[in-house]
Parts: structure tokens; C-alpha cells; sequence
């Protein structure tokens, strides 16, 4: 290979390195010891409004660029189904009322039907006993030749007729019993059938409320991810806001002054749009992992190349008072104070929003 065609490629690298060490550097210049600043850009926490249902798309009752408070219902779902489905499970649950009551009568009636057969039982318990007293009496008659054997054993007869009867009555009132049981177990399924009916009711009650999409936080509407008419799935998107209630600037810096940054830290941001105010904000995150890596990190010199992101937060009590003027995407300059005993410059100490 020629010099000519190596040189101009590693001319450009350097170049392109020159570039990057200017642009880094520029930010810094001026600040004194103590002070680090970063370019970034306005953000702020993105919120999906989502359908928790399936369904079509009925009204979508703000625009995009509009501010929203929370709670406010911002599209709403078609409930036709819905609420066809509500007046089937409100006839469902009367029919389970109703159903309980039946059941109850039908307690009622086996408890009767039991009460007919203990007196039956008795009955014929009476008789048994009055038919073996009037056998043993035959017994005793017979034996002196008192009586016929006829009698004997027509007395005999009556006996074994009245112990059979006897059985008969004790098997109706065991089945009695049995009839009671099952009767009470139909109260206790009626019981549940109406509570299946409620539930049902208040489930399609959460569905047409939830058929409201209503807007989480205070925020504006960035963009309609979907449009009127149209059909979503569980969980589609509809809406998409921006909370304005989380806003910060995201920067960079250098492995030696990220490393003298801690969380709390004082920071303060000039936006490209509003030079001439400061937004006082607060270090919320400081990355624990590199985010421009430099080929290789074996010397301390290429590792002070490191970039790490830092993150400062608006107060949400300043974003509140001047929601009507925050906007995502501003690019401006953050400068944080690392270490905490040095005093702001003069071009940085106002005037400060407040």
C-alpha cells in the first residue's frame, strides 16, 4: 500500500479526534475549579394510554399538544357489548335470587316430609309394641290350651306386619333426612349462583369504566398512536404523554469529574431557547457503567475518556407553576456544582426561575 492511500484515512481519524477533544472541552472552558458542565436536551418521562380491553375506538377527546390533567377522561371505548352483557348477567343474578328461594321452599318441605315420617315412625312403633304384648299374652294362653292356634298365629301375623311397617317408616324418614340434605345443598348452590351473577356484574361494570381512558398524571398529549374508529387489542395504545411532572436534563461527563458527583448534587441549566434564566435542578442518577468506551482502557489517560450519564431533575413543586412552558426536547447546558464548598460564578448565580 502507497503512504498516499494510509495517510489520508489516519488524517482524518485525527481529524475526528481534534473534533470531539474541542467539542468536550468547550463546555468546560471558563467554569472554574469545582464545576463541570454537560450539553443535553430536555426530557421528560413518556406514559402509554392503553386499553385494558379489547375493543373499537368510540371518541378520542383531546388533540395532540394538549395538556391533560389527571383523571381526565381523554378517549372513551364502545360498550354496546358490554352492556348487553351487564343486562344478561343482571338477569342471570335475579334468576339466582329467585333460585334461592326455591330451594329454601323445598328445605321447607323435606323438613315437613321428616316430621311426617318421625310421627309415622312412632306410629308404627306403638303398634309393634301394642301387636308383642298381644302375642305374648297369646303365648302364655297357648300353653294352657287357652286359645285356638289360630290365634297364635294370626297374632304372630300382626306382629311381624307391625315390625315391617315399623322398617318401612324409619327407611322414609333416613330418605327424609337424605331429601333435607340435598335440599340445603341447593340453597347453598343458589347461594353461589347469585354470587357468580354479582361478580359477573361488577367485572362488566369495571369494563365500561375502564372503557373511560382516563389520563394517569398531569402531562401533555405528544401523539395518537391510534385513531377513532379503530379496533385495539387488550392493552393497545391509544395516547401517548409526556409527564410533565418528571422532567430533566440528561448529560455526560469525563470518569474524573463523574466520579466527584453524588446524588443531591446542585446543578443548574441554561436552555439554548432562554439564556439569560437559570433552572435551578438536582443530580437524581449518575450511571454506573461507561457510555462512550474508547477502543481500548489500559492506560489512565484513555480512561479518563469515559463518559458517564448524568441525569439532573427539575423540582415537579417549579414544573407545577410553569407547566404551560415546559417543553421536551430543548437542547441547553447543564452545569453542576462537585464540590459543594465552591461558589457559583457570577454569570451562573441569576436570575434563577422560581
Amino acid at each position: 500500500m502507497s503512504k498516499t492511500r494510509w495517510f489520508l484515512p489516519v488524517l482524518l481519524l485525527a481529524v475526528a479526534a481534534v473534533g470531539y477533544y474541542a467539542w468536550h472541552t468547550s463546555g468546560q472552558q471558563g467554569l472554574p475549579e469545582g464545576f463541570a458542565s454537560g450539553n443535553g436536551r430536555i426530557e421528560a418521562v413518556e406514559i402509554d394510554v392503553s386499553t385494558r380491553t379489547a375493543g373499537r375506538i368510540e371518541d378520542i377527546l383531546v388533540g395532540e399538544g394538549e395538556f391533560v390533567a389527571a383523571g381526565q377522561v381523554v378517549a372513551r371505548m364502545e360498550t354496546t357489548q358490554l352492556r348487553a352483557q351487564k343486562r344478561q348477567a343482571e338477569a342471570q343474578f335475579e334468576r339466582a335470587q329467585i333460585g334461592i328461594g326455591t330451594a329454601e321452599s323445598l328445605v321447607r318441605q323435606r323438613e315437613a316430609e321428616k316430621a311426617a315420617a318421625e310421627a309415622l315412625v312412632a306410629q308404627r312403633q306403638t303398634q309393634l309394641d301394642g301387636t308383642q304384648r298381644r302375642l305374648g299374652r297369646s303365648e302364655q294362653l297357648a300353653r294352657t290350651n287357652a286359645i285356638s292356634q289360630q290365634v297364635l298365629d294370626d297374632n304372630r301375623t300382626a306382629a311381624d306386619g307391625a315390625r315391617a311397617e315399623l322398617a318401612s317408616a324409619q327407611a322414609s324418614l333416613a330418605a327424609s333426612e337424605a331429601a333435607i340434605g340435598a335440599a340445603k345443598a341447593q340453597v347453598l348452590d343458589a347461594v353461589a349462583a347469585v354470587d357468580a351473577a354479582k361478580a359477573a356484574t361488577e367485572s362488566i361494570d369495571a369494563d365500561i369504566a375502564d372503557a373511560e381512558l382516563r389520563a394517569p398524571r398531569d402531562g401533555r398529549v405528544q401523539y395518537r398512536v391510534a385513531q377513532l374508529g379503530e379496533v385495539v387489542s387488550a392493552g393497545g395504545r391509544v395516547l401517548n404523554l409526556v409527564d410533565l411532572g418528571d422532567v430533566y436534563m440528561t448529560f455526560f461527563l469525563p470518569t474524573e469529574q463523574a466520579g466527584r458527583v453524588s446524588m443531591g448534587s446542585e446543578v443548574r441549566l441554561v436552555l439554548d431557547a432562554a439564556p439569560q434564566l437559570l433552572i435551578p435542578a438536582s443530580v437524581s442518577y449518575v450511571a454506573d457503567v461507561a457510555q462512550f468506551t474508547p477502543r481500548t482502557v489500559e492506560t489512565a489517560e484513555e480512561r479518563q475518556k469515559l463518559m458517564f450519564r448524568i441525569r439532573a431533575q427539575i423540582r415537579p413543586e417549579l414544573l407545577r407553576e410553569h407547566i404551560q412552558y415546559v417543553k421536551t426536547g430543548l437542547p441547553g447546558v447543564a452545569y453542576v456544582r462537585i464540590d459543594p464548598q465552591a461558589e457559583w460564578p457570577t454569570n451562573l448565580q441569576g436570575p434563577m426561575v422560581q
